[in-house]
């Protein structure tokens, strides 16, 4: 059975998976990952701040939407780990 780890929000904010509006997606449902990939960003006051996965694996979903406030501690992706 993998074993999934759960990414959560560090602090509260307005989630973004891309890093403008016209860009491509930091990362991807199905993409494998490393260690300190940046994933998604954070908008705290005007102020991005980076989301980066604390395991290497394969993103299986993405619990938030683009544009989605987030409270400390909700979860905002699902890794499955990879050994």
């Amino acid at each position: 059975m993998p074993e999934i780890s759960e990414i959560a929000a560090p602090f509260p904010g307005v989630f973004y998976r891309r890093a403008n509006p016209d860009s491509a997606p930091l990362a991807e449902p199905g993409q494998v990952i490393a260690v300190g990939r940046v994933i998604a960003l954070i908008e705290v006051m005007k102020m991005f701040h980076e989301v980066q996965s604390a395991v290497a694996g394969k993103i299986t979903e993405f619990c938030a939407e683009d544009g989605d406030a987030v409270a400390m501690g909700q979860i905002i992706a699902k890794i499955e780990r990879q050994s």
